[in-house]
């Protein structure tokens, strides 16, 4: 085969330079970072590497292979050669934030489709350059080539260096899913090996020469005034700083350890405050709140009149608590800010917005600003990391150098904003054969502010931002059943307030509101005298939905059941499934769950979770079945251990005793089947496996026992406690 070189290319003359459209224009210093461009998306190096430039971000989900993957696939050269850049304003495209599973099914399809542009259009060069149509050309191994060999030519000749000037088509044909060689395969996580040999650079190792290690001081209660400060109390440590701005307060020192030391010796006078109702009557304060506006989700027939004239009704009552996204090292960031501008770096998982949000409320063009992503030890949402970006910028400006905060164990705890919580009224009406006539949800989530951002903490403290706004996610969705049920009514009441700060937290609102639909589902066939499994079957018209729960109960060797079978002892085990449609709109999941309750002490004990999984096109198999594994463990950890406790004036769940979690002896054995539709659109993997694990275990709990737990999470206080009701 015989090469053409870029320099052989340019030197056939003007017609064929012109013919290229490759003025040395192109190459400019600056690149685009338009998100309908191709150069905002990829770049082609003298050399021949390939860049690609990615606005959202990886949060620990294998985005960095996925990516480097479907680029890979689409220009026909191996994901090594492929260096990724991401969430960097200054050199990514603004795709949005990251999160709702849209890494992949939003960022992932947009840069496919240039890299598809991008190859049409070497295609196209190559073809004039050796006068052969483009249907006998394919892009291989970072050159065009002729299909039955032949004549070459690499990027770098066509293109190296210089930049494509081509909006994305949306209409450039993409690989055919039968010819993929790279998409589909487990290409192995290329941050892994620096992860676990302690040699991996995370937001909270990063180093700016001459800058300051800081720690926020917060007030002893929620919405507390600055009253005083005694700066004296500080003399003594080594150039230790006060930095006061109305009610936000930070001190400062050279040395980190200095910056911990000045936070436990700064004596601070506060007021007092006592506006929260204690998270022991928080599903008394949820009901009370007032209702902002009613949504109707969905209707079907006339659920209110079939309710109304049903001759057996049944009721139930679901809560899902508050929880933090406790993420295992606290946020950090580093920023430096200067005259006009200045660099963030940070693990927002928005750090397009957080630019204007830091520009805004600084009085700084967001042009002038960089938000530099850098990986964070977990977020799971919104969790600190843009608390304490802005922290970082606020204090860098009003010190004039590179400041880096880090946050304390009570800072993440205490202060992070939360996943609300959620309260759901169910009633359905039974006909005599069994079927369900009608269903009617009544949802409780606290209301989203339109066009507002959470609050951040230090601009609410100095007075840049009043506070008021709110925002939890799409915390409505999956609360309507899935099912062919001739009357069906689904209403959101959306609450004004909500007890403390909220945000988007994994899955947002779909963990509860499945936990209440799937075991609501279950009591209704428990109460028919159904298995569950068939019950469900007998009522699902998706015939995706149906094959995942096919696949679990061939996972699980189900064996019809009508629960409770009255097992008694002093371990009781049970099984219990659950179903998905991820949003109505997503990936399929269905989940098993074999459980063990025991009777002294109501400890439960899951010992195996099945989970049959849709996701559509898999585009990494090994990160697919890690994100399954993760989401299970984790809503494990939720469902069992995890809830804010808060007394009138601030949370009290501040360490990892008061907040506990899954831990290693915790972790069940799983079994999981991935369903790969190579011929179908990602429909995304991050959050839809959380969803249906909580009622799943509470299904195997009422299986096992009898008892109905109806609050999460499952403690031993509370399965006893019903134990004991159901006892007499």
């Amino acid at each position: 085969m015989t090469g053409i070189d870029r320099r052989s290319l340019l030197a056939g003359g003007a017609a064929l330079i012109v013919t290229f459209s490759l003025p040395r224009r192109a190459a400019a210093s600056v690149r685009t970072v338009a998100a309908d461009s191709v150069d905002g998306y990829l770049s082609v190096a003298p050399d021949g590497a390939v860049a690609v430039f990615a606005g959202m971000v990886d949060l620990g989900t294998g985005a960095r292979a996925a990516l480097r993957q479907m680029v890979a696939e689409e220009l026909g050269l191996s994901p090594d050669r492929i260096t990724l850049v991401e969430g960097d304003t200054a050199l990514t495209p603004d795709q949005g934030s990251t999160g709702g599973s849209r890494g992949i099914t939003v960022g992932g399809i947009q840069i496919r489709q240039a890299a598809a542009t991008a190859r049409a259009r070497l295609l196209s060069l190559a073809a004039a350059a050796l006068r052969r149509p483009v249907t006998e050309l394919d892009a291989r191994d970072g050159s065009i080539v002729a299909r039955g060999g032949g004549e070459s030519v690499s990027f770098a000749a066509l293109i190296g260096g210089a930049a494509f000037e081509l909006p994305v088509d949306k209409a450039a044909p993409l690989r055919d899913p039968d010819s993929y060689t790279i998409v589909g395969t487990s290409y192995p996580r290329p941050d892994i090996p620096a992860k676990l040999t302690g040699r991996h650079a995370f937001v909270q190792d990063h180093r700016v020469e001459g800058m300051m290690h800081a720690r926020v001081v917060r007030p002893p209660q929620i919405g507390a005034r600055l009253i005083d400060v005694d700066a004296a109390s500080i003399a003594d440590i080594p150039g230790a700083e006060v930095v006061r701005i109305k009610d936000f307060l930070a001190v400062v020192a050279p040395r980190e350890w200095d910056s911990v030391r000045a936070l436990r010796a700064l004596k601070a006078s506060w007021s007092e405050t006592a506006t929260l109702g204690g998270s022991d009557n928080l599903f008394e304060t949820v009901r009370a709140t007032p209702v902002e506006h009613v949504e109707t989700l969905r209707s079907v027939g006339d659920a209110p009149t079939a309710l109304d004239q049903a001759q057996r009704v049944i009721r139930a009552t679901y809560c899902w608590p508050i929880q933090s996204h406790a993420s295992m090292g606290p946020s950090c960031a580093v920023a430096d800010i200067g005259v006009g501008g200045g660099t963030v770096w940070t693990a927002s998982q928005s750090t397009h917005l957080m630019r204007y949000r830091i520009g805004k409320l600084l009085g700084l063009d967001p042009a002038r600003l960089r938000l530099v992503y850098m990986d964070g030890s977990g977020s799971y949402g919104t969790n600190g990391n843009d608390d304490v970006a802005f922290e970082a910028a606020l204090l860098s400006r009003e010190l004039k150098r590179p400041v880096r905060v880090q946050w304390m164990r009570e800072d993440e705890h205490g202060w992070d904003p939360k996943g609300p919580p959620q309260l759901l009224d169910l009633r359905a009406a039974l006909s005599a054969d069994g079927s369900i006539a009608a269903w009617e949800t009544v949802a409780m989530p606290p209301a989203n502010t339109p066009n507002a951002g959470i609050p951040l903490l230090a601009a609410v403290a100095a007075g840049l931002d009043d506070g008021l706004g709110s925002q939890s996610g799409f915390t409505a969705q999956n609360s309507d059943p899935p099912y062919a049920i001739p009357n069906i009514h689904a209403e959101v009441r959306w609450l004004k307030t909500t007890p403390l700060r909220v945000s988007n937290l994994r899955a947002p609102g779909k963990v509860g509101n499945i936990l209440a639909v799937e075991s609501f589902f279950d009591e209704l066939a428990a109460a028919a005298g159904v298995d569950p499994l068939e019950y469900r079957l007998r009522l699902l018209t998706d015939p995706r939905g149906r094959e995942v729960l096919e696949r679990l109960g061939h996972l699980m060797d189900w064996r019809p059941r009508v629960s409770p079978p009255g097992r008694s002892g002093e371990r009781m085990k049970g099984r219990g499934i659950a179903y998905v449609h991820y949003k109505r709109a997503e990936t399929y999941v269905a989940t098993g769950v074999d459980a063990e309750v025991e009777q002294a002490t109501g400890v439960v004990r899951v010992l195996k979770v099945a989970c049959a999984h849709d996701c559509g096109l898999m585009i990494n198999p090994d990160a697919v079945r890690a994100q399954v594994e993760g989401s299970i463990l984790q809503t494990l950890s939720r469902t069992l251990f995890e809830e804010v406790t808060f007394d009138r004036s601030r949370v009290t769940s501040t360490d990892w005793a008061s907040y506990p979690i899954l831990t290693f002896p915790d972790v069940p054995e799983l079994d999981i089947a991935l369903i790969d539709r190579r011929h179908e659109r990602p429909l995304g993997v991050g959050e839809a496996a959380t969803a249906p694990v909580a009622a799943a275990v509470g299904n195997a709990i009422f299986d096992a026992t009898g008892a109905r737990l109806r609050r999460a999470p499952f403690t031993p206080a509370r399965v006893k406690a019903a134990l004991d009701q159901r006892a007499t």
